[in-house]
């Protein structure tokens, strides 16, 4: 099978799963889905499918050319595959952590971020902007290091179907599986608004990186997590879903203003940008030129 293939192979299995999840929570008397919120994440997510498999021929055409000049000779096993998951996995966190600080990745996320809901089907809810926000970039350093290119594709879409599992409100903690794992509980705390999860638990596949890098926190019984962004898009039309952070960023960027101002409205943190237009609408005091300490517009 084609590796880029791979979710696309994986979908009865999604979609029974999202079925098995509807009826638990129906059972329970409880409306975790509606059918205009998963007919959009079900929109955006073959929008997602078309723009990655027209997009992947040029990315596996990058990915072999700078194999070329890779640095070891790396063969199939076990042992190697292994690590190149875990190396994946590694510079998924940093893509992901950038997908919240950096505007230009954050006008792809925030779709995947927009819904007030948390269920399987929100894992669908994607952006096919992705390709020209940069996701493929970070993956070239295994390129360069010896992993084939084929192989680096296939392990992007293993770890990308892992996390259709964690978005999820019907499972609980699970033990020492919290301690090494991206969970349920800690994929619930990345996608919630509450000011003490925003920007936290950037995990793919392992929990670890967080706990290294300092992004960890645990979902805390006593404050449930808000869904969404901290300003609600309010519809569930998948272009308006796709585009609507690129049209404020481009609005922002175009502006009269010095050229630092506008790189920084394009590749700033994504609160700043919008701190700034909040000033110049008169809704508050003149933005600070240090990143806050607490972001306000990641979910």
């Amino acid at each position: 099978m084609k590796p880029d293939l791979i979710l696309l192979a994986l979908a009865p299995v999604f979609l029974a799963f999202i079925a098995i999840e509807a009826v638990y929570w129906k059972r329970r008397g409880r409306s975790a889905y509606s059918l205009r919120d998963t007919l959009s994440n079900a929109a955006l997510a073959l929008m997602h499918q078309g723009s990655d498999l027209l997009a992947g021929v040029f990315v596996i055409g990058v990915y072999a050319w700078v194999h070329q000049y890779r640095l070891f000779d790396i063969p199939a096993t076990g042992w190697t595959i292994a690590a190149l998951f875990v190396a994946q996995d590694f510079l998924y966190y940093f893509f992901h952590r950038a997908s919240h600080r950096v505007r230009w990745m954050w006008a792809s996320h925030v779709t995947h971020h927009s819904s007030e809901r948390l269920n399987l089907s929100t894992a669908f809810r994607q952006s096919l902007t992705y390709p020209i926000s940069g996701m493929w970039l970070f993956w070239i350093p295994l390129a360069w290091i010896g992993f084939a290119p084929a192989h680096v594709v296939a392990v992007v879409a293993i770890n990308l179907a892992f996390q259709f599992f964690v978005h999820t409100e019907a499972v609980g903690k699970l033990g020492w599986l919290e301690y090494v794992f991206n969970t349920p509980s800690h994929h619930r705390v990345h996608h919630a608004s509450n000011p003490k999860y925003i920007d936290r638990n950037y995990a793919g596949v392992l929990i670890v990186w967080d706990r290294l890098f300092g992004t960890f926190v645990e979902e805390d019984p006593a404050e449930p997590c808000r869904y969404g962004i901290v300003k609600p898009v309010r519809t569930h039309n998948p272009i308006a879903l796709t585009f609507h952070e690129w049209r404020d960023l481009l609005r922002d960027a175009l502006r009269p203003q010095p050229w630092r101002e506008r790189l920084a409205q394009m590749f700033g943190p994504p609160e700043r940008a919008h701190s700034v237009r909040d000033y110049l609408a008169g809704r508050g005091a003149e933005p600070a030129r240090t990143e806050p300490s607490q972001p306000s517009l990641a979910g």
